[in-house]
């Protein structure tokens, strides 16, 4: 008997044993998702409503800046001014006293005078 009843509990135990180590059902919600491999990816069906597009904010308003004039011609009134230099060839020099551009006037040069016109 001793043996019948310790061959009955050896079964029992390998029973249970045989028992907790059969794979149990996953006890997680299928939600529509993907698996591939250890995390589930989850591909949700398009929205029933779409938000609209965010607002556009147009640009501030570009301000041309001020237009610039040109400053209104010089008019002469009177006669020319009197010349400063008396160009004579290639020698320039400054002149003794006043006289009116475009006069004749004259330059001490090496030889002597060189004739020119004062402006």
């Amino acid at each position: 008997m001793t043996t019948t009843r310790a061959a009955r509990f050896r079964l029992a135990l390998l029973a249970v044993a045989a028992a907790m180590t059969l794979p149990v059902a996953a006890q997680a919600y299928w939600r529509g998702g993907v698996f591939f491999g250890l995390p589930p990816v989850f591909v949700a069906p398009p929205p029933a409503y779409y938000y609209p597009p965010p607002a556009y904010y147009y640009p501030p308003a570009y301000v041309a800046p001020a237009p610039v004039y040109a400053a209104p011609p010089a008019t002469s009134s009177g006669p020319p001014a009197p010349g400063q230099a008396c160009y004579a060839g290639p020698w320039v020099c400054p002149l003794n006293h006043a006289i009116p551009s475009g006069d004749s006037c004259s330059c001490v040069a090496n030889g002597g005078r060189v004739w020119g016109q004062a402006r």
